[in-house]
């Protein structure tokens, strides 16, 4: 999905991640990230939202949780939004403060204490036991935290395994059950995703969830004018935050902001790796990984076979690149129960790849699901690269670091 992109507008990336796999410095199923493009990506989307009175709460799920990655977007984009606890555990170790919590899974009981404790910007709630949770908690801390709304999107409008959330038609009976808990007040809505781009185009367009959205922070927003609790304090709502998470970058703030978004949670444009960057070379973030893998044998009908293990069904993949031969070969759709063992290519027109050849390939991720490797690699923008360092898919060190007495 991504290898023209990259090899485009990346090339200097490419050849340090093929020189790395060559030098036995990274192993097979390994993701290579330019740390410079990855702060430029942050730097540029903070200025657009300083420009336009957005705010950005990043994600760092598709990137592995990476502290050296978190550190060098927290220079510019300081708050974040954590899908569950053990990202917010990661992003708070490496100098983040908390934007959102539970905008995708909601805080388990247990882990509300200690994250309600760094008093985040806000928490999305999916219903009233949820609410109602983090409501005691607030209590017991001697706080009212601030909640989100998640709404729930249309039907066709939802990823498989993301449903939940209050329906529109029962956000006054959600409001009014809220508005009578002492921990918690309701600060705005959200839901996922609001923008999606189109399939044959990859440009961004609204999706039914922002309409919903929007008609859910306005119903809040009439509801709150002049309301009062039973004790006559105020509750009102507004004004009111609307998160708009879905194709945040650079291109598309104008747009949220037109629709009077309050907050976007940009998450593949820190790496240049949105349907848009795929169809759309001139977009500003630049790409800013490449996947590394090798190849473990040839079928007997020609076709090599890589090793796998960072494979992502949803990531798009179209072709690898072998380095040694220069040949470029498709890669072979796999079926939906297959196990990431190793992925399939074409056969090739020219010479037999050989066991232990670099292939490269680049392609929508979610570094946090795979079980790759993930390497960071410092000074590709001054033409001095360094491997930083090797680290798991959640961010900790690799041992293959340790493994490895031929690392350069």
């Amino acid at each position: 999905m991504f290898l023209s992109t990259v090899l485009a507008r990346n090339p200097a990336l490419v050849d340090a991640a093929a020189e790395l796999h060559r030098a036995g410095a990274i192993p097979p199923d390994t993701y290579v990230v330019d740390l410079d493009a990855v702060e430029a990506n942050a730097a540029l989307l903070a200025a657009e939202a300083g420009r336009l009175g957005l705010g950005l709460w990043f994600v760092v799920k598709q990137i592995g949780r990476n502290p050296e990655l978190i550190r060098a977007i927290v220079r510019h984009l300081p708050r974040y939004a954590a899908i569950d606890r053990p990202e917010a555990e990661a992003l708070h170790a490496a100098g983040g403060r908390a934007g959102n919590l539970g905008h995708l899974a909601q805080i388990p009981r247990r882990a509300l204490p200690a994250l309600l404790a760094r008093r985040p910007e806000a928490v999305t709630v999916f219903d009233v036991d949820n609410a109602r949770a983090v409501s005691d908690t607030a209590s017991e801390l001697g706080f009212v935290q601030d909640v989100l709304v998640r709404v729930e999107g249309a039907a066709d409008a939802t990823f498989p395994g993301q449903e939940g959330g209050v329906p529109l038609a029962g956000l006054e009976a959600f409001a009014g059950a809220v508005e009578r808990m002492d921990g918690v007040q309701i600060a705005g809505v959200t839901a996922f995703p609001c923008l999606r781009c189109d399939p044959a185009t990859g440009l961004p367009e609204p999706t039914p969830n922002l309409r919903l959205a929007l008609q859910a922070r306005t119903l809040l927003s009439d509801r709150g004018h002049g309301h009062r609790d039973e004790h006559g304090h105020g509750r009102g709502h507004a004004p009111l935050k609307l998160s708009a998470p879905g194709v945040t970058c650079a291109a598309t703030l104008p747009l949220l902001a037109a629709h009077g978004v309050t907050h976007g949670e940009p998450g593949h444009a820190l790496t240049g790796t949105t349907p848009l960057h795929a169809a759309d070379l001139r977009q500003p973030e630049r790409p800013a990984y490449v996947y590394v893998t090798e190849v473990a044998h040839t079928l007997v009908d020609g076709r090599p076979a890589l090793f796998g293990g960072g494979f992502y069904p949803r990531g798009g993949v179209e072709s690898a690149l072998l380095p040694r031969t220069g040949e470029r070969l498709a890669v072979l759709a796999a079926p939906p129960g297959h196990i990431d063992y190793y992925r399939l290519l074409a056969p090739p027109v020219g010479p037999r790849p050989r066991p232990g050849d670099t292939a490269l390939l680049a392609f929508r991720t979610q570094m946090f699901v795979t079980r790759s490797t993930v390497a960071v690699v410092a000074g590709l923008s001054r033409a001095a690269p360094r491997l930083v360092g090797l680290y798991d898919s959640h961010g900790r060190p690799d041992p293959y670091v340790r493994q490895s007495p031929g690392r350069p």
